[in-house]
């Protein structure tokens, strides 16, 4: 058994930030990528482009790989609305069939990718811990909680241990811009494009947003912790504060010295109203906090953008 670590989903935009931290700290990175994209690899890590359930490529991976990172999905409680077959045919599907190859490798130690801004659904109490009830609002959401009790599952059959993540909203440089996908990505584009930027409902919606060098900081603490004991272990990842869209907007017009030409659409059901993590379980049990507060991460991006190709 190998001491590699294989990235599920490894070309989007944790994938690529993940992998680069992973070869420094002198791992040989496995990604497993539905498209080929064009992302810059050093020698100690490998790109197959590949269906995310190719069992004879996996079943050749995973004896070697001692950590799997499940990063894939292919959705957001926008994309999915209305939909829940998508849900169930780009993300599910794909992730049980994983997890149907996964069955046979006790070594394995799986970090999978949930969701921290969709499954507590509108919270009672706020920051949200990982102990409160699961009330998802879309389909996103409801397909990351089935997921996670797929894994429950797994775990009490096999006798296994997983790491569960629920993140809050990832940004920073690097990140794609795919419609939909990234609030704070979408914003600055639309903005160094002139295009305005649609915000749904009364811009008071209240979200929390993670620095992506600050969340991959933690999956690096995570895989060097190693596997639980014949449990499943869950913990939030946010910065443990939130800021309503309407006051990003004023921070990014600070940051860009840029104007934004806000159009404000009808509320969503499936919007949370509001979501603020409490990262509290994985400071204890890591040391991690957040080190990247938002004016800085906004900055950060800022300038990585105005390096991109328009």
């Amino acid at each position: 058994m190998g001491e590699n670590t294989l990235l599920i989903g490894g070309t989007g935009f944790v994938g690529q930030s993940l992998a680069p931290r992973l070869v420094e700290a002198g791992q040989r990175v496995h990604l497993v990528a539905r498209r080929p994209v064009p992302v810059r690899l050093g020698a100690n890590a490998v790109l197959h482009t590949s269906p995310l359930d190719n069992a004879k490529l996996l079943h050749t991976l995973l004896p070697e790989c001692r950590t799997v990172f499940y990063l894939a999905s292919d959705s957001t409680p926008g994309t999915s609305a209305s939909e829940p077959m998508w849900e169930s045919e780009l993300n599910l599907g794909p992730a049980l069939r994983f997890l149907d190859i996964l069955q046979k490798y006790d070594h394995v130690h799986l970090i999978f990718i949930s969701s921290g801004g969709t499954v507590y659904g509108n919270p009672r109490t706020l920051p949200v811990g990982e102990d409160h009830p699961l009330s998802p609002l879309s389909y996103h959401g409801a397909g990351k909680i089935a997921m996670e009790a797929f894994l429950q599952a797994y775990c009490r059959q096999f006798g296994r241990g997983v790491t569960i993540l629920r993140p809050s909203n990832f940004y920073g440089p690097g990140q794609p811009y795919r419609r939909g996908f990234g609030i704070v990505r979408g914003m600055l584009e639309h903005l160094r494009r002139g295009l305005p930027v649609e915000i749904w409902g009364d811009g008071e919606n209240v979200r929390d947003f993670i620095y992506i060098e600050d969340f991959v900081d933690a999956c690096v603490r995570l895989a060097a912790l190693g596997q639980a004991e014949k449990t499943v272990d869950i913990f939030n990842v946010g910065y443990g504060a939130g800021v309503s869209i309407n006051r990003l907007c004023v921070l990014v017009e600070s940051t860009t010295g840029g104007k934004i030409r806000k159009e404000y659409r009808a509320g969503r059901s499936i919007d949370v109203r509001s979501i603020i993590l409490d990262y509290s379980r994985l400071h204890r049990r890591t040391g991690w906090t957040p080190a990247t507060d938002l004016e800085t991460g906004l900055a950060r991006t800022w300038e990585w953008l105005k390096t991109q190709p328009l």
